[in-house]
């Protein structure tokens, strides 16, 4: 007896997030996401991605790349197969998220003991502030004060005192810094000095992707991790050198299958793992929780940013993220 056709379902989801997410580019209200939906008519398996206009990629664009592959996954494409008929993306992640998630429903076993991995545990994320001034940023910071971890956005003309403010503010917090590509090769020995005086512990992507070679020529006071600079694994050989870290994002590998492979070549040759994410509802933090195990910093906090959230979402306490409830995702 042949399979039963696997259907494929996407919508457009929009939700909002609470009060503004402001980096070095600019800042939204909501977050616009994108879900493919597989079911064989018993078990259904969902995926979340956030197209990223800094990727070239649209909403429309995602939703479509990801229906053109319904006749195929009807025709029996499955999760490995898919891993060459799409390229890295936030389409691929949204289809290989599901098709994951749609194994675990069916076998009855999580995600992890399908991929061989050790069951996940509760993690420290990083708790994100918004880009803004000096003080409105220490305003936010002193909130959140308690949290272990917080991620400060810079990129702009002030980032000196904005670190600074930050750290008076909330002075026992770990603290890293995510430029979002908004220094300069001329500006960049300033911010990295006032950023290891204000004590930061590592700092994202400072330099536009296409000028970060300037990074291989500099003495660097702390680590520096890639976000924009690094993608899926084919990426990492041209960054070593450059960087001390990288950041897995699935929106840029394309899914939960390359990420592990690229955490593991990551760590082959030297880097230190970061597990990062868009805006997005705790379907898309779900799956990175198993990439996030072997983080050094974890930064899974968009469902936080939401004003709300989907049911059965990760449950936060404090700066803890807990794995995800099978009802929601693996």
């Amino acid at each position: 007896m042949s399979p039963t056709p696997l259907l494929l379902a996407v919508r457009v989801e929009r939700w909002p997030i609470a009060g503004s997410f402001a980096i070095s580019r600019g800042a939204k209200t909501e977050a616009v996401v994108v879900v493919a939906e597989l079911s064989d008519g018993v078990y259904r398996g969902r995926g979340e991605c956030v197209p990223y206009a800094r990727y070239g990629e649209t909403v429309e664009q995602i939703a479509a790349a990801i229906e053109t592959m319904a006749a195929d996954i009807s025709r029996g494409l499955d999760r490995a197969g898919l891993q060459s008929a799409m390229p890295p993306g936030a389409a691929r992640n949204a289809l290989d998220c599901a098709f994951w998630d749609l194994a675990a429903k069916r076998a009855g076993r999580p995600v992890h003991a399908l991929a061989g991995l050790a069951a996940p545990k509760p993690l420290t994320t990083a708790y994100t502030i918004s880009l803004a001034t000096p003080d409105a940023m220490a305003q936010a910071a002193a909130k959140a004060a308690d949290r272990a971890l917080l991620k400060v956005k810079l990129g702009g003309a002030d980032d000196g005192a904005r670190i600074a403010a930050v750290r008076r503010a909330a002075p026992k917090a770990e603290l890293i810094v995510d430029a979002n590509e908004g220094w300069t090769p001329d500006d960049l020995a300033k911010n990295l000095t006032a950023c290891a005086r204000a004590g930061v512990t590592l700092v994202e992507q400072p330099l536009p992707a296409d000028r970060d070679d300037a990074l291989s020529a500099i003495a660097r006071p702390l680590p520096i991790c890639a976000d924009e600079s690094v993608h899926a694994s084919a990426s990492l050989s041209s960054l070593v050198g450059k960087y001390d870290a990288v950041n897995i994002k699935l929106d840029k590998t394309g899914g939960l299958t390359e990420a592990l492979a690229m955490a593991g070549e990551a760590e082959r040759l030297g880097f230190t793992l970061m597990a990062g994410c868009m805006v997005a509802t705790s379907l898309a933090m779900a799956p990175a929780m198993l990439v996030a195990q072997r983080a050094r910093v974890v930064d899974l906090d968009g469902a936080l940013l939401l004003a709300r959230d989907r049911p059965d979402g990760l449950v936060y306490e404090g700066s803890l993220v807990h794995p995800p409830v099978p009802a929601l995702w693996g």
